[in-house]
């Protein structure tokens, strides 16, 4: 175990939400509520506003809406959300290289490894945690001086005790955990605080009148192998007791790149899921061109009405990231599995990844075949995507949160859509509050945009 709280662990608070008030002056100070919006919606990420309600991350959306209906339910932005978590990111490189990041908005980073190392190193302990507190105190104020937006870090001798000082530290905040101070600190929290321990483990672990970590760690580990099972039963007598040495482990690598939707009214016709195949092959296609990869095994993941799953896979001769043989490989699977009864959730992925692309001949043959087609107009309806003359026509939908622009009014955002109309509010991150429009959904000044910048970059940066 390390003798500094040197590990730090940053998590964004409420980020999408965040990202989403920062953005839109009318909705600061407000509960906001970003994730899915149909029937079969759950809720991404909760702004504190609305977790005084009760709403919190995957709530059902249709639960956060009882519980909070005035609150403002907004589509996710991913492509704001990853800008700004690489603006983060890259601050976050900057007090180490070695970091480990977990999700858009979540890192481990490690000061040994960085340009500090060496006053830590030669510090008492008593000042390399002061040390270690101003770091990260810096570090969360360069966050919010570059997007406006607030981190909470926990700091500690180990990623365990990191994590669970970050929990303390929101929002906002900052918590440091000193050496030899871990039990301490965890003896009165509930055993859920342990990571891994979740409703199952807690029930089991109640019905032997365990309720806190404290209680744990007076136990030995084989009784607690014998409550919870090998592998998860020495998992937490090692935490219980604050033992943690797993080091912050840099590029965890993704083992694949996926996406999927969940639909409000199942799939019934072979054509709307060949079309949904197609529209979910281009999403998996940018971003997997997005991080620079290419995959050689393209998944096909099929919910039945049922709710049954099935997944189906294909290896191809070498890697790609060609829109066209991911879609025709995902249709080629899709006809494996029965659509009977309908569908409720389609997904596609490539794994096996790669971090090149190779130009091989299935590209080719997909480019060539398409110029064949072109050439006599007769397509292979065994092996050609549907015409597009057949594709169902797509109307104009706008998703409340949306980035728009009109042709007179300017950047804005939509407020809600419905009966032919679509509601928009004009305004900007760096302006007052908005006024708001109405258009029919058709209007042809109206067009979507890409996100504004929370705040323009600094002066080095230009």
């Amino acid at each position: 175990m390390r003798t500094l709280p040197s590990i730090l662990h940053l998590d964004m608070d409420a980020f999408f939400a965040s990202v989403e008030q920062a953005a839109k002056p009318s909705l600061r100070g407000k509960p906001v509520i970003v994730g899915g919006l149909g029937n079969r919606g759950v809720v991404s990420t909760a702004s504190y506003e609305a977790r005084v309600f009760g709403v919190r991350s995957a709530m059902a959306t249709a639960v956060a809406r009882r519980l909070c209906p005035n609150g403002a339910y907004l589509w996710p932005r991913f492509v704001a959300y990853r800008d700004l978590s690489e603006q983060v990111m890259g601050l976050v490189r900057g007090v180490s290289p070695l970091m480990e990041q977990l999700s858009v908005d979540e890192a481990y980073v490690d000061l040994e490894a960085g340009p500090f190392s060496g006053a830590l190193l030669a510090a008492s302990p008593a000042e390399g945690a002061e040390l270690v507190r101003a770091i990260a105190e810096d570090l969360r104020a360069d966050i919010e001086r570059r997007t406006g937006l607030t981190a909470s870090v926990g700091a500690a001798s180990s990623k365990l005790m990191a994590k669970i000082a970050s929990e303390q530290a929101k929002p906002d905040g900052l918590v440091l955990v000193h050496p030899g101070q871990e039990r301490a600190v965890l003896g009165p929290m509930p055993v859920r605080a342990l990571p891994g321990v979740g409703p199952a483990t807690e029930q089991s672990l109640r019905r032997a009148g365990l309720l806190t970590v404290g209680e744990l760690a007076e136990r030995s580990e084989e009784e607690l192998v014998r409550l919870l099972g090998r592998a998860h039963g020495s998992g937490v007598a090692l935490m219980a007791r604050a033992l943690d040495t797993r080091p912050v482990v840099p590029d965890r690598d993704a083992k694949s790149v996926s996406v999927e939707d969940t639909y409000q009214v199942d799939l019934m016709e072979r054509d709307q899921v060949l079309f949904e195949l197609d529209r979910l092959a281009a999403r998996c296609v940018r971003r997997l061109k997005a991080a620079g990869r290419s995959g050689r095994t393209v998944v096909v993941k099929v919910r039945r009405f049922d709710f049954s799953t099935l997944t189906r896979s294909e290896t191809l001769a070498g890697p790609t990231d060609d829109g066209r043989v991911i879609a025709a490989t995902a249709r080629r699977l899709a006809e494996q599995v029965s659509l009977a009864g309908g569908i409720r959730l389609l997904g596609v992925g490539v794994s096996q990844l790669a971090e090149y692309t190779q130009e091989d001949l299935f590209a080719q043959a997909a480019a060539e075949l398409a110029e064949a087609e072109e050439e006599d107009g007769q397509p292979d309806e065994e092996s050609a995507p549907t015409a597009a003359a057949e594709q169902p026509v797509e109307a104009r939908v706008w998703l409340p949160g949306q980035d728009v622009r009109h042709e007179e009014y300017g950047p804005g955002w939509v407020q809600g859509s419905g009966v032919g109309r679509v509601t928009v509010r004009f305004e900007t991150p760096d302006s007052p509050p908005g006024r708001i429009r109405t258009f029919l959904v058709d209007d042809p000044a109206l067009s979507t945009a890409d996100p504004l910048p929370l705040r323009p970059p600094p002066a080095e940066d230009q």
